[in-house]
């Protein structure tokens, strides 16, 4: 199985998803990891990445999405999949991967950005994330409000793992 973590920038992907990857000693990956070293510097000056920014990024994401469904492996990945039509690219089995959404408010993430240190999204381009994020329908939404280990819980209790 693959659970896709989404959200926007601050809303805790990659805490939540290297919190639930260990809880189920799965793999972890970030989709951070998968930008162009052209992509991460447009975000770091707060430049928001265009939809051809962000197609390479989507089909390296895509590919090793194959390569893990191929290979039977479990995988926790914190990806902001904003729009439907790139969850839609990405979701390739929907009976193995899930979607987990985490859902905040502008103001509780724009405090979590502000706190944040040594990272390329910085609260510049929350605007522009709330504004390209469609909220996903029918998948596993979870308050960001909550403490981590919280929400960690219900996620596996939501996917009954």
């Amino acid at each position: 199985m693959i659970i896709i973590v989404m959200g926007v920038s601050g809303s805790g992907k990659t805490t939540i998803g290297k919190l639930l990857a260990d809880s189920l000693e799965w793999e972890f990956s970030d989709a951070d990891a998968f930008h162009s070293p052209e992509n991460v510097e447009k975000m770091r000056r707060g430049i928001p990445l265009g939809e051809a920014d962000r197609m390479p990024w989507l089909q390296d994401l895509q590919t090793a999405i194959k390569h893990w469904l191929q290979e039977n492996k479990n995988v926790v990945l914190a990806c902001s999949a904003l729009k439907d039509s790139y969850r839609q690219f990405l979701v390739l089995d929907s009976d193995r991967i899930k979607l987990v959404y985490l859902k905040g408010s502008y103001e509780l993430i724009q405090m979590r950005l502000q706190e944040r240190s040594n990272h390329y999204m910085s609260e510049k381009l929350l605007n522009s994330q709330f504004y390209t994020l469609e909220e996903p329908l029918n998948t596993i939404s979870m308050d960001v409000a909550q403490p981590p280990q919280v929400i960690v819980q219900n996620i596996r209790t939501a996917l009954g793992i």
